[in-house]
C-alpha cells in the first residue's frame, strides 16, 4: 500500500515520499481532497516560459497550481493559537498555510529559502497535535531540475539553498514535522515542457 495508491502517472511524474500512512489517510479518509490533490499534479506541466519570468512576490509556477487548487475550494487559512493558564494568555501564535480544505494543509514551496521548510514542518506538527489538520502535504521541486535551470541561465536563481527534494526530506527524516502525517512531491524534469 502507501505510495502504492497514487495514480500511475503521479508516480511517474513525481518524486513522493509518505510519512506515517499520510497517502491511505488522505485517500480513504478524505476522497475529495485526495481528488483534488490527484487532478491538479495530474494536469500539471512545468513550462520554460514560467521558469524564465522574473519571480516577484511569487513566481508564476506557485500562482498557477494556487489557482487551481483555489478554483477546488482550497483556500489560504490562518490559524490562531494561544494557550491560557489562570486566565492567562500564555503563548500566541498565529499559523498559515498556503492552502487548507477540510483539514488537509498543503504547502508549495518551489524557489523559497530552504528554512521555509522548516516553518512548514513546525507548522504541520503544531496544528496536527491540536487536532486541526490530519494530514499536511507540501509540493516542491526535485533536485534534478537544478541541469534544467542551469542550461537556461537561471541556475543562479535556484541555488543550493533554495526549496527542493533533498533539503525536505533531511529535515523530515530529522523528525520534522512530528506525529503529523506528511505526503510530498516533488516535480521532476519528467514534466518540463522545453520551448512552451
Amino acid at each position: 500500500m502507501g505510495l502504492d495508491l497514487l495514480p500511475k502517472r503521479i508516480q511517474e511524474m513525481y518524486e513522493s515520499h509518505e510519512r506515517r500512512h499520510a497517502s491511505a489517510i488522505l485517500k480513504h479518509d478524505f476522497p475529495k481532497e485526495w481528488e483534488d490533490v490527484m487532478s491538479v499534479l495530474s494536469d500539471f506541466e512545468l513550462l520554460e516560459s514560467d521558469v524564465k519570468m522574473p519571480g516577484g512576490r511569487k513566481s508564476p509556477i506557485s500562482e498557477k497550481l494556487e489557482q487551481r487548487f483555489t478554483l477546488r475550494g482550497w483556500k489560504e487559512k490562518s490559524f490562531e493559537t494561544k494557550a491560557i493558564a489562570d486566565e492567562r494568555v500564555l503563548e500566541a501564535r498565529t499559523h498559515k498555510v498556503d492552502l487548507f480544505k477540510n483539514r488537509i494543509a498543503l504547502e508549495i514551496e518551489w524557489n523559497n529559502k530552504d528554512p521555509f521548510f522548516d516553518r512548514d514542518l513546525d507548522n504541520f506538527r503544531h496544528l496536527f497535535e491540536l487536532n486541526l489538520i490530519s494530514v499536511g502535504i507540501i509540493l516542491t521541486r526535485r533536485d534534478e531540475l537544478q541541469e534544467v535551470f542551469d542550461a537556461l541561465g537561471k541556475g543562479h536563481s535556484y541555488g543550493a539553498s533554495t526549496t527542493h527534494m533533498s533539503k525536505l526530506l533531511s529535515r523530515i527524516n530529522r523528525g520534522g514535522g512530528g506525529g503529523c502525517p506528511i505526503l510530498v512531491f516533488g516535480i521532476s524534469k519528467k514534466l518540463y515542457m522545453a520551448g512552451r
